[in-house]
């Protein structure tokens, strides 16, 4: 029988550099079903962190968690970001605390155009991402302000959701499958901003099942099995082993 390989020395690796968010020993549930197992890492101001792995490993409830919506619970381990405690916080503490979640389903307001859809996200005043800044990162909103944001193209929709997001003048971006369902030219087109909103500072992470376009755009990824880390390391390690793709992330 053919050994498993071994890729935990690679999991949890420490860092020099002061983590921006802290996750420590995080147990989540949903009802009575075991999601997320104990896991440790930290996220680095202005890094870009790919949250890998296979259908069911958890990546999903890992970001909802996070995020501290009411699903899945976590019953144990601590979250800090930028040393406030997240772990105490209701999911719309977290948000005013600056975490910035924007689901797989995107949840455009109906009736609200493109244009009222950010506003009502919008702090006011806003102090760095302003409207005029918002339609200069994405054109096509710009373009779209007065059109209702549900009848958009799904990929239009994407960067609503983005923007919508950074409107708040966020701290975190936590994306959750950006680019799915999405043209790879719009696929594109969402790199580019993400990798411009990185040059601002971004903190991001991000869950995608297109796992090398992910790598292509993070820092650092981390991979997940059953709930638990099993690699802890840059994009590049990833993306140069191909043991550990094959083994985790089918690719």
């Amino acid at each position: 029988m053919n050994q498993k390989p071994d890729f935990s020395n690679n999991a949890n690796r420490a860092s020099t550099a002061p983590a921006f968010l802290s996750v420590w020993d995080m147990h989540s549930y949903y009802g009575e079903s075991y999601i997320v197992q104990g896991i440790s890492f930290n996220v680095h101001e202005g890094e870009i962190l790919a949250l890998l792995g296979r259908n069911g490993a958890g990546k999903t409830s890992t970001l909802r968690s996070i995020a501290r919506v009411s699903d899945p619970e976590v019953r144990h381990g601590e979250i800090w970001l930028d040393h406030k405690p997240l772990h105490k916080m209701a999911s719309y503490e977290a948000a005013a605390a600056g975490l910035g979640l924007v689901p797989e389903d995107r949840r455009i307001i109906p009736g609200l155009t493109v244009e009222e859809n950010l506003q009502l996200a919008q702090i006011a005043p806003p102090i760095g991402w302003s409207l005029e800044r918002l339609y200069e990162l994405f054109p096509r909103l710009g373009e779209r302000r007065k059109q209702e944001g549900v009848t958009l193209s799904g990929g239009e929709q994407q960067m609503l959701s983005i923007a919508r997001a950074l409107a708040r003048d966020i701290k975190v971006l936590l994306l959750d499958e950006p680019y799915e369902g999405l043209a790879p030219v719009i696929v594109d087109e969402i790199e580019k901003t993400l990798a411009h909103v990185k040059q601002q500072g971004m903190t991001t992470i991000i869950v995608e099942q297109n796992a090398v376009r992910a790598l292509e755009l993070a820092d650092r990824a981390i991979i997940l099995d059953t709930g638990s880390i099993v690699f802890d390391g840059t994009a590049n390690e990833v993306l140069e082993n191909s043991q550990l793709r094959e083994e985790y992330l089918a690719i």
